[in-house]
Protein backbone atom coordinates (compact mmCIF):
# COMPACT_ATOMS: atom_id res chain seq x y z
CA UNK A 1 0.00 0.00 0.00
CA UNK A 2 1.33 3.56 -1.32
CA UNK A 3 1.59 6.07 1.54
CA UNK A 4 2.89 9.52 0.33
CA UNK A 5 3.12 12.71 2.02
CA UNK A 6 3.06 14.83 -1.26
CA UNK A 7 0.45 15.02 -3.94
CA UNK A 8 3.39 15.09 -6.99
CA UNK A 9 4.46 11.40 -5.68
CA UNK A 10 1.48 9.70 -6.78
CA UNK A 11 1.34 8.76 -10.38
CA UNK A 12 0.41 5.63 -12.84
CA UNK A 13 2.69 5.11 -15.12
CA UNK A 14 2.45 1.37 -16.54
CA UNK A 15 -1.44 1.46 -17.15
CA UNK A 16 -2.48 1.22 -21.23
CA UNK A 17 -5.57 0.46 -23.09
CA UNK A 18 -5.76 -2.16 -25.74
CA UNK A 19 -8.30 0.10 -28.31
CA UNK A 20 -8.36 -3.53 -30.60
CA UNK A 21 -11.74 -4.44 -29.21
CA UNK A 22 -12.53 -0.46 -28.49
CA UNK A 23 -12.12 0.89 -32.07
CA UNK A 24 -10.98 -1.70 -34.08
CA UNK A 25 -7.18 -0.11 -33.75
CA UNK A 26 -3.87 -1.78 -33.17
CA UNK A 27 -3.11 0.49 -30.98
CA UNK A 28 -1.95 0.58 -26.85
CA UNK A 29 -3.04 3.75 -25.17
CA UNK A 30 -0.59 4.99 -22.78
CA UNK A 31 -2.94 6.62 -19.98
CA UNK A 32 -1.19 9.45 -18.35
CA UNK A 33 -4.24 10.84 -16.43
CA UNK A 34 -3.53 9.31 -12.69
CA UNK A 35 -2.56 11.33 -10.45
CA UNK A 36 -3.62 14.08 -8.41
CA UNK A 37 -3.09 16.44 -11.71
CA UNK A 38 -5.36 14.70 -13.77
CA UNK A 39 -2.27 14.76 -16.77
CA UNK A 40 1.06 13.53 -18.30
CA UNK A 41 1.90 17.48 -17.41
CA UNK A 42 2.57 16.81 -13.72
CA UNK A 43 6.06 15.29 -14.73
CA UNK A 44 7.10 18.40 -16.87
CA UNK A 45 5.99 20.54 -13.85
CA UNK A 46 7.77 18.91 -11.50
CA UNK A 47 10.86 18.75 -13.11
CA UNK A 48 10.83 22.02 -14.15
CA UNK A 49 10.41 23.45 -10.40
CA UNK A 50 12.62 20.64 -9.18
CA UNK A 51 15.29 22.27 -11.56
CA UNK A 52 14.43 26.06 -10.54
CA UNK A 53 14.97 25.14 -6.60
CA UNK A 54 18.17 23.42 -7.71
CA UNK A 55 19.56 26.45 -9.49
CA UNK A 56 18.42 28.61 -6.36
CA UNK A 57 15.88 31.11 -8.82
CA UNK A 58 12.72 29.10 -7.00
CA UNK A 59 13.30 30.16 -3.45
CA UNK A 60 10.82 30.75 -0.12
CA UNK A 61 8.63 33.68 -1.14
CA UNK A 62 8.89 33.37 -4.66
CA UNK A 63 5.87 33.38 -7.22
CA UNK A 64 5.56 30.76 -9.92
CA UNK A 65 4.08 32.96 -13.22
CA UNK A 66 3.05 30.89 -16.43
CA UNK A 67 1.18 30.59 -19.94
CA UNK A 68 -1.06 27.58 -19.30
CA UNK A 69 -4.56 25.95 -22.04
CA UNK A 70 -4.78 24.32 -18.44
CA UNK A 71 -3.04 21.08 -17.85
CA UNK A 72 0.25 22.46 -16.99
CA UNK A 73 -1.50 25.29 -14.59
CA UNK A 74 -3.14 22.55 -12.76
CA UNK A 75 -0.35 20.81 -12.50
CA UNK A 76 1.65 23.78 -11.04
CA UNK A 77 -1.12 24.74 -9.13
CA UNK A 78 -0.55 21.21 -7.06
CA UNK A 79 2.92 21.61 -7.06
CA UNK A 80 2.90 25.49 -5.94
CA UNK A 81 0.03 24.52 -3.13
CA UNK A 82 2.72 21.64 -1.66
CA UNK A 83 5.77 23.96 -1.85
CA UNK A 84 4.84 26.63 -0.76
CA UNK A 85 4.18 29.05 -3.94
CA UNK A 86 2.33 31.50 -5.37
CA UNK A 87 1.57 30.51 -8.78
CA UNK A 88 -0.35 33.17 -11.20
CA UNK A 89 -1.51 31.22 -14.53
CA UNK A 90 -1.93 33.09 -17.29
CA UNK A 91 -4.87 31.34 -19.79
CA UNK A 92 -7.06 32.56 -22.55
CA UNK A 93 -11.06 31.65 -23.05
CA UNK A 94 -10.49 28.85 -24.49
CA UNK A 95 -9.37 27.16 -21.34
CA UNK A 96 -12.12 24.59 -19.55
CA UNK A 97 -13.81 26.27 -17.28
CA UNK A 98 -13.75 23.10 -14.73
CA UNK A 99 -9.82 23.71 -15.38
CA UNK A 100 -9.91 27.06 -13.92
CA UNK A 101 -12.11 26.30 -11.26
CA UNK A 102 -9.43 23.27 -9.88
CA UNK A 103 -6.83 25.56 -10.20
CA UNK A 104 -8.40 28.58 -7.92
CA UNK A 105 -9.41 25.44 -5.88
CA UNK A 106 -5.69 24.73 -5.47
CA UNK A 107 -4.94 28.32 -4.50
CA UNK A 108 -4.13 29.85 -7.97
CA UNK A 109 -4.67 32.88 -9.41
CA UNK A 110 -6.21 32.64 -12.99
CA UNK A 111 -5.96 35.69 -15.55
CA UNK A 112 -7.66 35.29 -18.64
CA UNK A 113 -6.12 37.10 -21.79
CA UNK A 114 -8.71 37.52 -23.79
CA UNK A 115 -6.30 39.71 -26.98
CA UNK A 116 -5.97 37.51 -30.17
CA UNK A 117 -2.13 37.57 -31.32
CA UNK A 118 -1.24 37.53 -34.94
CA UNK A 119 -1.99 34.13 -35.43
CA UNK A 120 -5.63 34.14 -34.47
CA UNK A 121 -4.92 32.49 -31.37
CA UNK A 122 -3.68 33.52 -27.80
CA UNK A 123 -0.52 32.04 -27.18
CA UNK A 124 2.14 34.97 -27.84
CA UNK A 125 -0.24 37.45 -26.10
CA UNK A 126 -0.47 35.23 -23.05
CA UNK A 127 3.44 35.03 -23.38
CA UNK A 128 3.74 38.67 -23.70
CA UNK A 129 2.08 39.19 -20.53
CA UNK A 130 3.86 36.53 -18.51
CA UNK A 131 6.76 38.07 -19.93
CA UNK A 132 5.84 41.32 -18.59
CA UNK A 133 4.60 40.14 -15.17
CA UNK A 134 7.71 38.21 -14.58
CA UNK A 135 9.85 41.23 -15.55
CA UNK A 136 8.17 43.80 -13.54
CA UNK A 137 7.81 42.34 -9.83
CA UNK A 138 10.13 41.14 -7.51
CA UNK A 139 10.39 37.41 -6.75
CA UNK A 140 8.26 36.69 -9.99
CA UNK A 141 9.71 33.25 -11.82
CA UNK A 142 8.42 32.22 -15.41
CA UNK A 143 9.21 28.42 -15.94
CA UNK A 144 8.53 28.94 -19.88
CA UNK A 145 7.21 25.52 -20.23
CA UNK A 146 7.47 26.18 -24.10
CA UNK A 147 11.90 26.69 -24.26
CA UNK A 148 12.87 25.17 -20.73
CA UNK A 149 14.75 21.61 -21.72
CA UNK A 150 13.35 20.26 -18.30
CA UNK A 151 10.08 19.92 -19.93
CA UNK A 152 11.01 17.64 -22.58
CA UNK A 153 13.96 15.80 -20.11
CA UNK A 154 11.09 14.67 -17.77
CA UNK A 155 9.81 12.26 -20.49
CA UNK A 156 13.36 11.64 -21.86
CA UNK A 157 14.02 10.23 -18.43
CA UNK A 158 10.31 8.89 -17.37
CA UNK A 159 8.06 8.48 -19.57
CA UNK A 160 9.74 6.91 -22.79
CA UNK A 161 12.22 4.28 -20.40
CA UNK A 162 8.89 3.50 -18.72
CA UNK A 163 7.61 2.68 -22.48
CA UNK A 164 10.66 1.18 -23.33
CA UNK A 165 10.28 -1.49 -20.51
CA UNK A 166 6.71 -2.40 -21.52
CA UNK A 167 7.05 -2.83 -25.47
CA UNK A 168 10.71 -3.79 -26.14
CA UNK A 169 9.45 -4.57 -29.42
CA UNK A 170 7.98 -1.29 -30.04
CA UNK A 171 7.66 -0.03 -33.94
CA UNK A 172 5.48 3.36 -34.06
CA UNK A 173 4.86 5.99 -31.08
CA UNK A 174 2.52 8.26 -31.23
CA UNK A 175 2.69 11.85 -29.21
CA UNK A 176 0.77 14.76 -29.32
CA UNK A 177 2.39 17.85 -30.09
CA UNK A 178 1.73 21.20 -27.66
CA UNK A 179 4.71 22.72 -26.18
CA UNK A 180 6.10 19.69 -27.91
CA UNK A 181 8.01 18.32 -24.37
CA UNK A 182 6.57 15.10 -24.37
CA UNK A 183 7.08 14.40 -27.65
CA UNK A 184 11.04 15.87 -28.04
CA UNK A 185 11.67 13.64 -24.55
CA UNK A 186 10.47 10.45 -26.42
CA UNK A 187 11.71 11.08 -29.91
CA UNK A 188 15.29 11.92 -28.41
CA UNK A 189 15.40 8.78 -26.26
CA UNK A 190 14.46 6.22 -28.66
CA UNK A 191 16.76 7.86 -31.19
CA UNK A 192 19.92 7.94 -28.83
CA UNK A 193 19.28 4.51 -27.29
CA UNK A 194 19.37 3.18 -30.96
CA UNK A 195 15.87 2.00 -31.37
CA UNK A 196 14.08 1.60 -34.38
CA UNK A 197 11.04 3.28 -33.63
CA UNK A 198 8.81 5.64 -35.80
CA UNK A 199 8.26 8.68 -34.15
CA UNK A 200 4.50 10.43 -35.21
CA UNK A 201 3.80 13.83 -34.36
CA UNK A 202 -0.20 14.10 -33.59
CA UNK A 203 -0.58 17.63 -34.08
CA UNK A 204 -4.16 19.85 -34.62
CA UNK A 205 -5.58 21.42 -37.50
CA UNK A 206 -4.68 25.05 -37.66
CA UNK A 207 -1.75 24.98 -35.26
CA UNK A 208 1.39 26.27 -36.60
CA UNK A 209 3.87 24.44 -34.92
CA UNK A 210 5.08 22.38 -38.01
CA UNK A 211 4.22 24.98 -40.55
CA UNK A 212 0.39 24.66 -40.73
CA UNK A 213 -1.53 27.30 -41.36
CA UNK A 214 -3.27 29.45 -38.37
CA UNK A 215 -7.20 28.42 -38.25
CA UNK A 216 -9.43 28.83 -35.60
CA UNK A 217 -9.08 25.86 -32.86
CA UNK A 218 -11.82 25.75 -29.94
CA UNK A 219 -10.62 22.43 -28.12
CA UNK A 220 -7.75 23.39 -25.71
CA UNK A 221 -4.69 21.28 -25.49
CA UNK A 222 -2.54 20.58 -28.39
CA UNK A 223 -1.40 22.64 -31.24
CA UNK A 224 0.08 26.15 -31.09
CA UNK A 225 -0.28 29.50 -32.47
CA UNK A 226 3.43 30.07 -32.23
CA UNK A 227 5.73 27.89 -33.04
CA UNK A 228 7.68 26.48 -29.65
CA UNK A 229 11.37 26.79 -29.24
CA UNK A 230 11.63 23.14 -28.54
CA UNK A 231 10.22 21.75 -31.36
CA UNK A 232 13.40 19.65 -33.51
CA UNK A 233 11.27 18.31 -36.50
CA UNK A 234 14.91 15.90 -37.13
CA UNK A 235 13.99 14.04 -34.05
CA UNK A 236 10.58 13.44 -35.83
CA UNK A 237 9.29 10.59 -38.87
CA UNK A 238 5.90 12.14 -39.74
CA UNK A 239 3.27 14.56 -38.56
CA UNK A 240 -0.27 14.06 -39.13
CA UNK A 241 -2.49 16.76 -38.16
CA UNK A 242 -6.27 15.91 -36.80
CA UNK A 243 -8.56 18.02 -37.75
CA UNK A 244 -11.45 19.42 -34.31
CA UNK A 245 -14.58 17.51 -35.47
CA UNK A 246 -12.45 13.82 -35.84
CA UNK A 247 -10.81 14.80 -31.90
CA UNK A 248 -14.72 15.18 -30.88
CA UNK A 249 -15.65 12.04 -33.26
CA UNK A 250 -13.19 10.21 -31.04
CA UNK A 251 -13.72 11.06 -27.29
CA UNK A 252 -17.22 10.13 -28.30
CA UNK A 253 -16.77 6.98 -29.32
CA UNK A 254 -14.26 6.21 -26.97
CA UNK A 255 -16.73 7.12 -24.38
CA UNK A 256 -19.68 4.99 -25.80
CA UNK A 257 -17.21 2.28 -24.37
CA UNK A 258 -16.52 3.46 -20.90
CA UNK A 259 -13.35 5.10 -21.87
CA UNK A 260 -13.56 8.91 -20.85
CA UNK A 261 -10.61 10.73 -22.14
CA UNK A 262 -9.83 13.95 -23.10
CA UNK A 263 -9.72 16.63 -26.32
CA UNK A 264 -5.66 15.96 -26.42
CA UNK A 265 -6.21 11.58 -26.03
CA UNK A 266 -8.73 12.16 -28.64
CA UNK A 267 -6.75 14.02 -31.37
CA UNK A 268 -3.85 11.81 -30.84
CA UNK A 269 -6.34 8.64 -30.99
CA UNK A 270 -7.55 9.66 -34.32
CA UNK A 271 -4.67 10.84 -35.61
CA UNK A 272 -2.90 7.13 -34.30
CA UNK A 273 -5.74 5.40 -36.15
CA UNK A 274 -5.86 7.34 -39.28
CA UNK A 275 -2.18 6.77 -40.00
CA UNK A 276 -2.00 3.15 -39.14
CA UNK A 277 -5.08 2.82 -41.46
CA UNK A 278 -2.77 4.39 -44.22
CA UNK A 279 0.52 3.39 -43.58
CA UNK A 280 0.09 -0.84 -42.12
CA UNK A 281 -3.51 -1.56 -43.79
CA UNK A 282 -4.44 -4.79 -42.62
CA UNK A 283 -1.51 -5.24 -39.96
CA UNK A 284 -0.96 -4.56 -36.16
CA UNK A 285 2.37 -3.18 -35.69
CA UNK A 286 3.33 -3.00 -32.49
CA UNK A 287 2.14 0.87 -31.61
CA UNK A 288 1.68 2.53 -28.55
CA UNK A 289 -0.13 6.31 -28.29
CA UNK A 290 0.14 8.64 -24.75
CA UNK A 291 -3.05 10.09 -23.50
CA UNK A 292 -2.41 13.13 -22.14
CA UNK A 293 -5.45 13.19 -20.23
CA UNK A 294 -8.89 12.31 -19.37
CA UNK A 295 -12.55 13.34 -19.54
CA UNK A 296 -13.86 15.11 -16.75
CA UNK A 297 -12.25 18.52 -17.40
CA UNK A 298 -14.08 18.28 -20.65
CA UNK A 299 -17.93 17.57 -19.45
CA UNK A 300 -18.57 21.40 -19.99
CA UNK A 301 -17.39 21.38 -23.33
CA UNK A 302 -16.50 18.60 -25.83
CA UNK A 303 -19.06 16.25 -24.03
CA UNK A 304 -21.56 18.94 -23.35
CA UNK A 305 -24.84 19.10 -26.10
CA UNK A 306 -24.91 22.70 -25.89
CA UNK A 307 -21.37 23.56 -26.33
CA UNK A 308 -21.41 21.32 -29.39
CA UNK A 309 -24.38 23.04 -30.92
CA UNK A 310 -22.49 26.24 -30.19
CA UNK A 311 -19.45 25.42 -32.05
CA UNK A 312 -20.19 22.59 -33.98
CA UNK A 313 -23.72 22.37 -34.86
CA UNK A 314 -23.65 19.51 -37.74
CA UNK A 315 -21.43 17.42 -35.48
CA UNK A 316 -23.81 18.17 -32.71
CA UNK A 317 -26.09 16.39 -35.12
CA UNK A 318 -24.61 13.97 -35.86
CA UNK A 319 -23.74 12.85 -32.40
CA UNK A 320 -27.45 12.73 -30.92
CA UNK A 321 -26.06 13.06 -27.28
CA UNK A 322 -28.82 12.06 -25.36
CA UNK A 323 -30.41 14.67 -22.93
CA UNK A 324 -30.96 14.29 -19.89
CA UNK A 325 -35.03 14.15 -17.87
CA UNK A 326 -36.17 16.10 -15.32
CA UNK A 327 -38.61 14.25 -13.06
CA UNK A 328 -41.17 15.69 -11.29
CA UNK A 329 -41.58 12.89 -8.82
Amino acid sequence: MPIITSPQEFNVDDLYVDLRPVLDCPLYLKCEGFNFAGSVKLKAAAAMVAAAERDGVLTAGSTIVESSSGNLGIALSLIAADRGYRFVCVTDPRCNPASMRLMRALGAEVRVISHQDANGGYLESRIDYVRSLAESEDGCVWLNQYANSNNWRAHYSGTAPAIDRQFPDLEVLFVGAGTTGTLMGCARYFREHGRPVTIVAVDAVGSVTFGGLPERRMVPGLGTSSRPALVDESYVDDVVHVAETDTIRTVHALSSRGFLFGGSTGTVVSGAAHWLAAKYPGASPVAVAIAPDLGERYLDSIYEESWLRENFSDLARELQLPGADILGV
